[in-house]
């Protein structure tokens, strides 16, 4: 653990405030849920909740599906990192950051394609592909978002519905 040599006090009703710098750098913003773990030793422990991160071998799973039957690569994120993808190597994606493009795009909460617009998303290896996002919307929370890449094959309104079922699907599985 890395002490950050900040110090608060608990406020009256029990909180605290988590310096601006820190949900900066960890990404933790407004209406977030945080996880709280307490050890033996007396430490209070918050971690960022990712309820597509439980998922994480259900996600994996589906990933594989897509791939197998699309061809194309499949990714599933959590707001914050990669937890599950199929047809690349694990290694470009798994445990790192999405790009800030991808969050931006998952909060606006709709379905997007690289070929409805000029812009394209940073995704490491796939700046130049075919790119389809759609997010994983649950209890009104963006959660996440399923992606499809390809390189060679340009992509349409087929896996965009594809995408969305499994988007639709992975939300439904949360609870």
């Amino acid at each position: 653990m890395k002490a950050t040599g900040i110090v608060r006090r608990i406020d009256d009703l029990g909180r605290i405030v988590i310096p601006k710098e820190i949900r900066r750098t960890l990404r933790i913003r407004e209406r977030d849920a945080l996880e709280i773990f307490t050890d033996r030793d007396g430490e209070v422990i918050l971690k960022k909740y990712s309820p597509i991160a439980d998922l994480e071998d259900f996600a994996q799973e589906y990933a594989d599906s897509l791939f197998e039957s699309t061809g194309h690569v499949a990714v599933i994120a959590d707001r914050d990192t990669y937890i599950a993808v199929a047809g690349v190597g694990k290694k470009n994606f798994i445990g790192r950051p999405v790009v800030d493009e991808l969050s931006d795009l998952m909060e606006e909460r709709r379905a997007w394609s690289s070929f409805s617009t000029d812009r394209k998303l940073p995704v490491p290896g796939f700046e130049d592909a075919h790119q389809i996002m759609v997010p994983i919307i649950h209890e009104g929370d963006v959660v996440g978002c399923v992606l499809l890449l390809s390189k060679d094959k340009p992509m349409g309104d087929l896996e965009t519905t594809l995408c969305q079922t499994a988007a639709d699907f992975l939300a439904k599985q949360l609870g």
